[in-house]
Formats: structure tokens, C-alpha cells, sequence
């Protein structure tokens, strides 16, 4: 991540705070809920957070948002922080769980019954949906709300000691069920679930909700600003009633911003393990995803994704970012930073039928760039080139080979020409050529132009490869538009991928480790795969649509 942090209207939040309190020392944390795979719209919260930490001097932590144990589950856990490394953005200030909270959020509960705060509730959940009213009606006084202080702690305590049933009673915070923020009104702060914590084991049965627990968690980890995204600013006030009446020194402060939200892409944890699930994809890293890993097996770089970040801007506005924009990130990282290299996808057998024996070209590995150097290219007789760069019937402007036409072959001879074999079935089983042998990787002597090149390889060299080409997952543009009669599936995009065997690609390439990246010339660029050994993953195509600034 870069070292200049550019300024946004949290760290105005900020700078006006430390105005008043130049010893505050800065603690930011990101909190995700251990029940799926971090995704793209986390990248923003976390650059958020660990760029606030950084600009400031200060710390950064890692919690484990894991109070709801029937979601929950260690591989969540262990991914969420390999994609944090990866990212780097490794928590400064440690990594802490939720769940380690427990006790005091249950002491801090204790609290707030004898402080006359907090009651046990009997209500259905069904029943405690229908009492609080709506945006224009006051909500009803639960029938359990004045039970007495000795009451209200016998009942919890007997929740937490397993004696009745899941669902049955929650304990409630005593607020103002004619408050017109919904939230704030007695909002239920426990529950009682029977499910086994990836960490607690068996030893709880009540679980504090989110909204509780979550302020409790940042009061003591000494967290200054709690950064989250917008749905989270109507939760405020019960944020604040939450640490005002624990009676927290030094209060941690939430402050808002805009989720991330970008064309033909859906973020939802739920649907996206439906895809998994339902093997819709090729698991949480299938790279038409917009998850970290996801991103990471396709090809995406840490820095072309905070820069995208960046780009969208940090805002309390919503809106929605033209997914182009990622894919221009990336695409102009690696123009700068690829090696060039050649691929064939549909391989033409082309018999140069004067030229005996073998020898090399050098090839650049990046045109730009010659202090990156050469690699050499083995030339024989027989190469592939593109059956896209042959026409038998070639349409106007075509200046790739055709019949009586000249072409150059990347850094090497200029081939014309002669014949074509074809096979029973009329397909063409390769194409007859002279080489200019005058013209190794140089112009006609007599002086005649050739206006088109084309890229080749030797067809005893070559290596086999699969090609996995990638485009959106969803066809609907807005994923906010989804119509009430449809889902999200009925916008799965069928051509999301494709999948190209038998093309061909340069020796050197067959040795290419996961992760490593290239410019597949007149292509685009591509990653080799982590799953599948000898398949590469496109990341984009050369063409870059997006307006640059």
C-alpha cells in the first residue's frame, strides 16, 4: 500500500478530534463475521481502517466478529487472515475474537438488569416483531418489561444455565418503545442458542447480539473510532446508549461511511455460498468471484485493488462503481510490470516449406522495457500460428495471411503464402509457406511493405495449456435493481466463462509457478492458475475501456 494517504472526511472526523485531544492515540479494528470468505467491499473497510491507523501513528486490530456460532467456522477464520496478509494489512494491534468477550459481556449485562436497563422478555420472536410498530406507529410495551431487578437476574442467569428452550426468552435493554429510531427500541442484546462455538465449545448457550456486544468489544480493546459502513448509522444511538450506560471511559466513537458497491457484482455472503454450494462455482476462489482469494487466484494484485479503493472513493455517499474501473487498475499494473510472452489459443499448423533445421529468435520481454531483456524462441519448420490470423476468404482490411498474402511473423522471417491442405471433412489440416530468409527480423531488401504481424511458435516447442477466459458473473448491471419476480440467478451470465483446451503456449511457460503473471501478446494478460497445474487464468484483455483521468 502506498505511504501518502490522501484525505478523506473521516480523518476531518479526526484531525478535529485530536485538535481537542492531541494525545489521543489512534485505534481503528475491522470486525468481520467469520461465515464466509472476505470479499472486495471488505478491501474498502480494511484500507479504511489500516490507512486511518497508519496516517495517524497508530494501531490497527483483527476481531473475529464470532457471536453467532451456527454460522461460523474455522476455515472462515483462517482465510480471513490469510487474505489480510496478502492484502498487507496484518493487524498492528493483534488479532482478538469476539468470543473472548464473553464473560464480560454477560457481567456487563448483570449490570444493566440491576441498574433497572435491561429485562427478560418471554415474547416470541414473531411476537416481539409484531410489538414494535413501524416507522410511523410507536412500538407496545412488551408484557415482561417491569418485571423486578431479582426477577429479571434469576431468569438470566437460568437462561445462561441451559434451562429453557432456544428461542424462548431474550433479555431486552429497557430503551423507549415509542423512540422513532427503530433500533433503540428495547432491542433484544441476548439470546439463547444451543450450537457449538468454533472456540467457546459447549460453554455458553445465550449469546450476546451484535449491537451489544460489538461497542463492549471496542471499549476494551481501546479502539478510538469504529469505522463501518453506512447501514451500520442508524445502530449509532444504541452504539452510544450501549457504552454510556456500561459506563466505558474514554468511549470509542462510530463514524460511517459508503459500502462499496460495483456493477454486474453481488457481495452477499448468503449468495455467494449458495454459488459455492450449490457448485454454481468452482468454490469461494473461483475467479469470477469477487472474494479476495477469488481475486488472488485470478490474477488481481494487492495494490491494483487498494488503488481501485482509492479511485471509488471513501464517502458517505452511496454509489455505484463501473467495474471497469478494477479492471483498469490492474490492467495498467501490468502493462507496466508483465513480461510479454506468447500463447495460441486456436493453433493453425502453418509448414514453412523452405527452411530446414532449428534456430532461435529473441524475443523482448517487454518492448518498453529492454532492460528487462530477451528470451530466446525456438523457430522450425513446422509453427502454429492463430486460426484467427488466417482467412481462406479474408474480408476487407484483413492484413493477417490469406491467400497470395505476406505477413511477418513476430520477430522473425516474413512468410508468404503457397497452398493449403485440407483434411476429409474439409477442415484445414495446415497451411504451405515460404519464409523470406533474407528478412530475419528485418525489412524486405527491395524495399516492399508488409503491413500485418502475427505471433507463432514452434510447433515441435510449443507446450499444452488450458486458457480460462472470464467475464461478469451477472448480467444485471445494478444489482440494487433486481426486480421482486426475479433472483439473482436469473442474471447468471453463461458465457462467465470459457474454457480453451489445446492452445499452445511457449516452453518456458510450462514451468510457470501459481501466481506468476504475463502479457499473452494481442491478448491480454493472464495468471497461472493455483488450482490447476498447466491452465492460466485471463485477468483482462488489452483493451482498456475505462476513461483515464
Amino acid at each position: 500500500m502506498e505511504e501518502i494517504i490522501s484525505s478523506n472526511f473521516i480523518h476531518d472526523i479526526i484531525d478535529a478530534d485530536l485538535a481537542e485531544n492531541p494525545n489521543l492515540k489512534i485505534h481503528t479494528r475491522f470486525p468481520p463475521e467469520p461465515n464466509g470468505y472476505l470479499h472486495i467491499g471488505s478491501a474498502k473497510a480494511i484500507m479504511i481502517n489500516v490507512e486511518t491507523a497508519r496516517k495517524y501513528g497508530g494501531l490497527f486490530n483483527l476481531r473475529y466478529d464470532d457471536t453467532n456460532p451456527a454460522k461460523e467456522d474455522t476455515e472462515y477464520v483462517d482465510s480471513i487472515y490469510e487474505d489480510l496478509c496478502w492484502l498487507g494489512a496484518t493487524p498492528t494491534g493483534g488479532v482478538f475474537y469476539g468470543s473472548d468477550y464473553f464473560d464480560k459481556c454477560y457481567e456487563f449485562a448483570i449490570k444493566l438488569i440491576k441498574d433497572g436497563k435491561a429485562y427478560v422478555c418471554d415474547l416470541s420472536a414473531d411476537e416481539l416483531r409484531a410489538t414494535r410498530g413501524t416507522l410511523t406507529q410507536k412500538g407496545t410495551n412488551s408484557p415482561y418489561r417491569d418485571r423486578t431487578v431479582e426477577e429479571n437476574l434469576d431468569l438470566f442467569e437460568r437462561m445462561k444455565n441451559g434451562e429453557f428452550p432456544d428461542g424462548s426468552k431474550t433479555l431486552r435493554a429497557k430503551i423507549d418503545m415509542a423512540s422513532p429510531n427503530m433500533n433503540m427500541r428495547d432491542p433484544a442484546i441476548y439470546r439463547i442458542v444451543r450450537a457449538h462455538h468454533h472456540r467457546q465449545g459447549d460453554k455458553w448457550c445465550i449469546y450476546p447480539l451484535y449491537d451489544y456486544a460489538h461497542p463492549i468489544q471496542d471499549a476494551l480493546e481501546g479502539i478510538t473510532h469504529s469505522l463501518c459502513s453506512l447501514e451500520f448509522e442508524n445502530h449509532r444511538p444504541l452504539y452510544e446508549w450501549v457504552i454510556n450506560n456500561i459506563g466505558f471511559e474514554n468511549p470509542p466513537k462510530q463514524r460511517e461511511f459508503a459500502r462499496l458497491n460495483i456493477t454486474n457484482t453481488v457481495m452477499s455472503k448468503r449468495y455467494l455460498r449458495s454459488l459455492v454450494e450449490n457448485g454454481t462455482v468452482d468454490g469461494w476462489d473461483d475467479p469470477r468471484l469477487p472474494t479476495i482469494c477469488a481475486l488472488r487466484r485470478r490474477g488481481y494484485t494487492p495494490s491494483s485493488i487498494f488503488r481501485f479503493v482509492r479511485e471509488a472513493g471513501v464517502s458517505k455517499a452511496d454509489s455505484l462503481v463501473d467495474i471497469g474501473m478494477l479492471e483498469h487498475c490492474i490492467r495498467d499494473e501490468l502493462n507496466e510490470a508483465a513480461p510479454r510472452r506468447i500463447a495460441i489459443k486456436r493453433p493453425l499448423l502453418v509448414e514453412i516449406t523452405n527452411y530446414e533445421g532449428e534456430e532461435t529468435f529473441d524475443l523482448p520481454n517487454h518492448p518498453q522495457k529492454p532492460e528487462l531483456g530477451t528470451r530466446p524462441l525456438p523457430f522450425t519448420r513446422e509453427i502454429y500460428i492463430d486460426a484467427d490470423d488466417f482467412a481462406e476468404v479474408p474480408p476487407p482490411k484483413f492484413f493477417r495471411l490469406k491467400p497470395e498474402g505476406e505477413v511477418r511473423l513476430m520477430g522473425a522471417y516474413i512468410i508468404k503464402y503457397q497452398g493449403i491442405v485440407k483434411n476429409e471433412d474439409g477442415s484445414i489440416a495446415k497451411i504451405l509457406c515460404t519464409a523470406d530468409l533474407e528478412t530475419r527480423n528485418g525489412n524486405p531488401v527491395d524495399g516492399r511493405k508488409i503491413k500485418g504481424t502475427i505471433h507463432w511458435l514452434s510447433a515441435k516447442y510449443a507446450a499444452d495449456t488450458t486458457l480460462k477466459l472470464y467475464d461478469n458473473l451477472l448480467t444485471l448491471e445494478n444489482p440494487s435493481d433486481l426486480p421482486e419476480d426475479k433472483t439473482y440467478n436469473d442474471y447468471l451470465n453463461p458465457d462467465s466463462l470459457v474454457v480453451i483446451e489445446g492452445a499452445k503456449i511457449e516452453p518456458s511457460l510450462a514451468k510457470a509457478t501459481a501466481g506468476d503473471k504475463f502479457q499473452f501478446v494481442r491478448d491480454g494478460y493472464y495468471c497461472a492458475d493455483s488450482k490447476h497445474e498447466g491452465t492460466f487464468n485471463r485477468v483482462v484483455g488489452l483493451k482498456d475501456s475505462f476513461p483515464k483521468k
